[in-house]
């Protein structure tokens, strides 16, 4: 693998989930955020080689690829500038808070001839891995009913996720991790119908109240996907399941029957704030990284995570939260989601 100049753009909890990736692969690592933390995450690894960059052009004008790891609201514009300085650009999920930002940024990435790497890390995730690969052998048939769920202690460390307008809500912004699998394992989601229950605007206070949602979806394959996510109390565990049943058998997985470990955000481990990930030897935003990075050299395989995969989490979820606003499902035909109401018989076009 050639050598690896990263421009890693944040340095919360995501950017320390993926620099240890980076550094791991034997890339230099330069640093950029607005608030100056990149200074004080490139002091954190002094003896390595991160360093902080002094403004986004300096990083784009020096790095080969671009990692981007800011709060959702930042992706399109941010992306769309590494795009044109014709770096690869790796962002973090969701690829954007709506479909026509998540197709313009693609279209953009296809036209400069530039890869562009949504990062849905759960597909990285030992046990999702060897779903994916189960299901694929065909050792369960074929799919009739999925089961997901994730939830954890609200996220409070940052005030953006507490707007629904920035983060896009529980949907967007958590559920979408499952949203993403579910696809992944049986295939395009033509319906879905989503309830939220809970108050998603809150200030990230003490007051900040639990919120959960769950959302079905309908495969093209006749297969039946039920997502829950939940923002939950302060002492909330973080969780996940999968039940995965075919014609010829089924999985389960769930991920307190296991350890696993935390990257905290900001180098001081407050509380409920971390991000989990893999009880395994390895970290899966290691694994998600290199198969990333090892796509950009001649005749590289194609990574597990396309642009299109990116996309099509960004339409089941933007349909999610329409359901959920409505209470009416939505179908997702080719290009357009379409309202449909309790009458069948009516039906109306959403904007996206």
């Amino acid at each position: 693998m050639r050598p690896l100049h990263i421009g890693l753009i944040g340095a919360g909890g995501i950017a320390r989930a993926h620099l240890p990736g980076w550094l791991e692969l034997g890339a230099r690592v330069s640093v950029y955020t607005v608030d100056g933390s990149a200074e004080k995450l490139a002091a954190e690894y002094a003896g390595h080689e991160v360093a902080a960059s002094a403004s986004l052009d300096a990083l784009l004008a020096d790095c080969t690829s671009v990692d981007i790891c800011t709060p959702t609201p930042t992706h399109k514009e941010l992306a769309l500038a590494a795009v044109a300085a014709g770096r690869h650009v790796i962002c973090e999920k969701p690829l954007a808070l709506n479909t026509s930002d998540a197709e313009e940024i693609a279209a953009a990435a296809e036209a400069a001839g530039v890869r562009l790497h949504p990062a849905h890390v759960v597909r990285y995730f030992p046990a999702y891995a060897a779903m994916q690969q189960a299901v694929e052998r065909g050792e369960l048939g074929d799919l009739a009913v999925l089961r997901f769920t994730r939830g954890g202690a609200r996220p409070r460390w940052a005030p953006w996720f507490g707007d629904p307008a920035k983060s896009g809500g529980v949907i967007m912004d958590l559920m979408v991790h499952d949203i993403d699998i579910a696809r992944w394992i049986a295939g395009d989601v033509v319906r879905v119908h989503a309830q939220t229950r809970g108050v998603e605007h809150a200030t990230g206070g003490p007051e900040a109240e639990v919120v959960s949602a769950t959302a079905v979806l309908t495969h093209a394959s006749g297969a039946i996907s039920h997502v829950t996510g939940l923002w939950g109390l302060p002492d909330q565990r973080f969780r996940t399941t999968f039940r995965i049943a075919g014609g010829d058998g089924l999985l389960r997985h769930d991920s307190t029957s296991v350890p696993g470990y935390r990257i905290t955000a900001q180098g001081v481990r407050a509380a409920n704030e971390g991000i989990p990930s893999s009880p395994m030897s390895e970290s899966p935003y290691l694994a998600e990284l290199r198969e990333f990075a090892a796509s950009w050299e001649e005749g590289g395989r194609e990574p597990r995570v396309s642009a299109r995969d990116g996309i099509e989490a960004v339409r089941i979820a933007e349909a999610a939260v329409e359901s959920s606003r409505t209470g009416r499902a939505i179908e997702l035909g080719a290009g357009r989601a379409i309202e449909i109401g309790t009458d069948a018989r009516i039906t109306k076009e959403v904007t996206r």
